[in-house]
């Protein structure tokens, strides 16, 4: 696939400021890798995240799989963000009505929309849940994610859902700014695509867990490649961060050229 924009200059057509810091984030670091810290210690997450911080465009967390969560945790999480220039997003994977949603996304322990860029939400509770979310994070200058597509075999997201998901992110286009997907649904260069399950193996992992290559992704149209163990379980997991981020972005450069 040949893509018409660089990431430089698709800033110019992203309405949210997140989307705009993202896109600069990659140019600036040659880097289009997020990284998955699954992690359910806060030391080891904090320690992980500082070592292939200088590689990623990217981190993304689950902090409610933390064991020991604390408020410094995320504090610990943003310091090394502005230090290492990466975004942060917590793959909440929101599912529910709108009063709900607001709740969890500003309150309790994990108070997600004063440290986290992105979030993400399931498209299958309606219009709702994006307009409930974008009440409570837009003036934070937050962004979200929507999940088009999943990478676990058997996902019921089919075509009609993809399409209706996209609709949906039409219109709320100042706060979504992409996808969660396995290839490229949309043309227009203001939507990001993210994509999850990247290893150099193509294989599963016999939870229902697919994988494909950075480069596999690059070619379908991903923008954003998410790597989790493949980094994370790598016997040097900065070197591995590092092998991936040249990986993609390498994929990335020819795709501009082919």
């Amino acid at each position: 696939m040949t893509r018409k924009y660089s990431y430089e200059q698709r800033i110019a057509f992203c309405p949210n400021p997140v989307a705009k810091k993202l896109f600069s984030i990659c140019q600036e670091k040659q880097s289009n890798l997020c990284v998955a810290a699954d992690f359910t210690s806060s030391d080891a997450l904090i320690a992980f995240t500082e070592l292939i911080g200088p590689e990623i465009c990217m981190l993304k967390t689950h902090i409610d799989i933390l064991n020991d969560f604390h408020p410094n945790t995320t504090k610990k999480l943003q310091e090394l963000s502005h230090k290492e220039n990466f975004t942060i997003f917590e793959d909440r994977k929101f599912a529910d009505i709108g009063n709900t949603v607001q709740l969890q996304y500003q309150g309790g322990p994990f108070k997600m929309v004063e440290w986290a860029d992105l979030i993400n939400a399931h498209s299958v509770a309606g219009p709702g849940i994006i307009a409930a979310l974008k009440n409570i994070g837009l003036i934070s200058n937050r962004a979200l994610l929507l999940l088009a597509e999943m990478s676990s075999s058997g996902t019921l997201a089919k075509e009609e859902y993809v399409e209706a998901t996209l609709k949906m992110a039409e219109q709320h286009e100042d706060f979504v700014i992409g996808f969660i997907c396995l290839k490229k649904i949309s043309n227009n260069p203001k939507w990001i695509h993210f994509t999850p399950g990247i290893q150099f193996a193509n294989d599963k992992d016999g939870l229902g867990q697919t994988y494909q290559t950075p480069d596999a992704a690059i070619k379908a149209g991903s923008d954003i490649i998410i790597v989790g163990r493949g980094i994370y379980q790598a016997e040097n997991p900065k070197q591995a961060a590092s092998e991936y981020r040249k990986a993609g972005w390498s994929s990335y450069a020819l795709s501009l050229s082919s």
